[in-house]
C-alpha cells in the first residue's frame, strides 16, 4: 500500500514553492519548525489523500488476513466471513458488521476533527 501513498504525497510535496522555505529559514526558523508551519500545511491535501487511498481498501481487504494469517488466524474479517459463511449467524455477523463500520466511521470523525483543529491551529 506504500505506493499508493507515496505518489501523492510526492506530487504535493513537489508542488510547494521553495522560496517559501528559504524565507522560513531567513526569518529564524530551523528545519523542524520550517517543516510542521511551512512544509507539512502545504503538503496535507497529498496526506490527506493519500491516508484515504491507502486507508479505504484496507477497511474492505479480507484476502489478505487469511493468507498471511493462514486458516488459525482471528482477524475481523475473517470472523465476519465466518459468521456469514460457515455457522449460518447472520445476526451476529450483522452485528459484527455494523460495530466495524462504527469503529471505522468513528476513526474517520477523529481524523476529521484533528485535521480541523490543525488548519485552525496553523492559521
Amino acid at each position: 500500500w506504500a505506493a499508493f501513498a507515496i505518489l501523492p504525497i510526492y506530487v504535493s510535496l513537489e508542488k510547494i514553492d521553495r522560496s517559501l522555505l528559504e524565507a522560513a529559514r531567513d526569518l529564524g526558523e530551523n528545519a523542524f519548525m520550517t517543516f510542521v508551519r511551512v512544509t507539512l500545511p502545504l503538503s496535507m491535501p497529498g496526506v490527506i489523500a493519500a491516508s484515504l487511498l491507502v486507508f479505504i481498501p484496507t477497511v474492505g481487504d479480507y484476502v489478505t488476513p487469511s493468507l498471511v494469517g493462514g486458516p488459525s488466524g482471528i482477524m475481523v474479517g475473517n470472523i465476519i466471513q465466518s459468521m456469514f459463511g460457515q455457522s449460518q449467524n447472520w445476526p451476529m455477523g450483522a452485528a459484527i458488521s455494523v460495530m466495524s463500520m462504527f469503529t471505522v466511521a468513528a476513526m474517520i470523525g477523529v481524523f476529521l476533527w484533528g485535521t480541523y483543529r490543525f488548519r485552525r491551529k496553523i492559521a
